[in-house]
């Protein structure tokens, strides 16, 4: 049986996209590489609808939130962190590491972060920049990230944003909104494997990267413009030249599919999710208003451990789900419903999941979860399972 991911990342990745990266490998100073790159960063920015040049990097996504604040601020920069969950803190923690003195407010994991909570703290104090969490992934968590940026007005704050789980999922627009960095990594919604990382920055971000005194070399966005601006356009350090592959396929897949159709897939199948594990008489740990459109985390039932329907879930019938995360660690499990997810996944998901809560002893009805997630899919996408 093959195994079906349903994590929040890495996510499925499409045998087109395989197939392009199981490509020979070729030299990355050549101008047939040079045509892969600009394709795949012309691509990621039109997803990230931005006019802002995108940088990429040999990283995982933890990688590109550090170069997000050593390319922009300053050691004893007043900066103000809004966190939802583990991730939330995890770029509060790299702030910190690199010398700001930073303001940490995190919110109930669960709830996203008010708008109005942000400009309150901005009318007390003058931060240099805001750091937010677009997509929680370990409380399954939405923020309002356009909300946000309305709150920040014209204070000069920078507004720098990991958008490592939404880009590709969930709409978000840099320029419209006056975001002055963004992340994403390639592993999430783009439905490639782990390997490449992005980042766009505005043009107040560059004027802030001119005169930024955290110590950077490798993660300096400035170098990495200066060597793709050559006239054989290429990166300053060895890029992961087969997830340049994956993505140029996956990009043309998601372009194919249709930008808002992609959105309308993603708020689908979190509805599912939310229906049939609701049926199931489990309890999603995000507030409905929150609820995000990439990752359900749920409450473990009374008496059943992560472990064991985790376990039971993949052994049985090949579903990989994840465990909590942080403080939810032991209380909670995650489904992941980002990338290359389609409705019969889902379907297979809830089936798994109700059959091995009857197993485990939960008073269910197993089918429940299923057809919870079929109604909200609809009669076309009923007939696969």
């Amino acid at each position: 049986m093959d195994e079906l991911l349903l994590i929040p990342g890495p996510t499925p990745v499409p045998a087109p996209v395989r197939e392009a990266g199981s490509r020979p490998m070729t030299n990355h100073r050549s101008e047939a590489f040079a045509r892969v790159l600009r394709t795949v960063l012309e691509g990621v920015r039109e997803l990230y609808r931005t006019r802002q040049p995108v940088i990429p990097y040999a990283s995982s996504g933890t990688g590109v939130l550090e170069a997000a604040v050593v390319n922009t601020l300053s050691p004893g920069d007043r900066v103000l962190t809004l966190s939802c969950g583990a991730f939330g803190n995890r770029f509060s923690r790299i702030a910190r590491a690199y010398g700001a003195e930073v303001t940490h407010v995190e919110v109930e994991w669960g709830t996203g972060v008010p708008p109005e909570l942000l400009e309150e703290h901005l009318k007390k104090a003058d931060y240099r920049a805001v750091l937010v969490t677009h997509n929680e992934t370990s409380t399954g968590v939405q923020n309002d990230l356009s909300a946000l940026a309305g709150a920040r007005g014209d204070r000069p704050a920078l507004l720098l944003v990991d958008a490592v789980s939404s880009l590709g999922a969930i709409p978000l627009e840099m320029d419209a909104w006056g975001l002055d960095v963004v992340v994403t990594a390639s592993q999430k919604a783009l439905g490639c494997p782990p390997g490449v990382s992005f980042l766009a920055a505005s043009e107040r971000a560059w004027e802030a990267h001119r005169t930024a005194r955290m110590p950077r070399y490798y993660w300096d966005m400035g170098m990495v413009q200066d060597a793709l601006r050559q006239p054989l356009t290429q990166t300053p350090f060895t890029p992961a030249v087969s997830v340049f592959y994956s993505l140029e396929a996956s990009l043309e897949l998601i372009r194919q599919e249709g930008y808002e159709a992609v959105w309308e897939r993603h708020r689908l199948l979190s509805e599912a999710v939310r229906a049939g594990v609701r049926a199931l008489g489990l309890r999603p740990v995000a507030d409905e208003r929150w609820a995000s459109w990439t990752v359900t985390a749920v409450w473990l039932p009374e008496g059943v451990s992560a472990e064991a329907l985790v376990g039971r879930v993949r052994e049985r019938y090949g579903v990989v789900l994840a465990g909590g995360q942080g403080r939810l660690e032991g209380r909670a499990f995650r489904i992941g419903h980002l990338g290359y997810v389609r409705p019969q996944d889902i379907l297979r998901c809830m089936e798994a999941l109700g059959a091995v809560l009857r197993e485990l002893g939960v008073a269910v009805e197993p089918q429940a979860g299923l057809e919870a997630a079929r109604r909200v899919f609809g009669a076309r996408a009923a007939q696969a399972v």
